[in-house]
């Protein structure tokens, strides 16, 4: 009897980018936010163009290590939870494969199979992949979506470093006299462009995400100027 092989169609699922498309929006979002910021407080206080040139560099090469560190230690921490459930999971398999079986059949029926079918799949797959069945099946964890510390903590830290960059360009070359105008005013926008951006990518509503994003950071200015004009200082 002949056997028959099914080729699967290629389709383009958005969830195969979650995990990228998460660190580089955070990343630039971040970057964006704190950068112009902190060029907006520092500029209510009547500092120095060299001293908010000087922030925003710093900023921008601060805040990049710091998501770096800080995501790859996050992500990290995430894939040794994971390698402790495999390994636990492996040593199950090996010492009660059969109540293995049955969890992973009950897992099936849950999902709507009758039970002669779902006995079926779960002898099959396991004979086949028996930890990745009971990794993608019982514990969620898939090859798409484990965790990657080194490329999160790399994303995390280019994007951050794209972000930081627009407003120190900004600071560059707005006018001095009206610089804390220009900050604001091109932050919102880069801020929406980035929540439109994110929001294409993952296919979710534009406009929605792009008034969230310029929202919050909008916020966020508003207060570091606030504290700034406090110390209504010259540096």
């Amino acid at each position: 009897m002949s056997k028959l092989y099914y080729r699967a169609h290629p389709e383009a699922h958005r969830t195969e980018h979650i995990g990228w498309l998460r660190a580089a929006v955070l990343g630039a979002n971040d970057g964006i936010i704190s950068t112009a910021s902190l060029i907006a407080g520092v500029t209510a206080a009547n500092a120095s163009h060299a001293s908010i040139i000087t922030t925003a560099i710093a900023a921008l090469v601060a805040g990049a290590m710091s998501m770096a560190a800080g995501e790859f230690v996050s992500v990290y921490s995430q894939a040794d939870t994971e390698k402790s459930d495999l390994s636990r999971e492996s040593e199950e398999l090996l010492n009660n494969p059969e109540a293995e079986h049955k969890e992973l059949t009950a897992i099936y029926i849950q999902r709507g199979l009758d039970h002669q079918l779902a006995d079926q799949v779960a002898t099959q797959l396991m004979a086949h992949d028996a930890l990745g069945a009971h990794a993608r099946d019982e514990l969620g964890i898939s090859e798409t979506l484990n965790a990657r510390p080194v490329q999160a903590a790399l994303s995390s830290a280019a994007s951050f470093a794209a972000g930081a960059v627009m407003p120190l360009v900004v600071v560059l070359l707005a006018p001095q006299s009206s610089l804390l105008y220009w900050i604001v005013a091109t932050a919102i926008i880069f801020l929406a462009m980035l929540g439109a951006a994110a929001a294409a990518v993952g296919n979710t509503p534009v406009l929605k995400s792009a008034i969230r994003v310029s929202f919050w950071g909008t916020f966020a200015m508003a207060v570091t100027t606030g504290v700034g004009a406090m110390f209504n200082t010259s540096v």
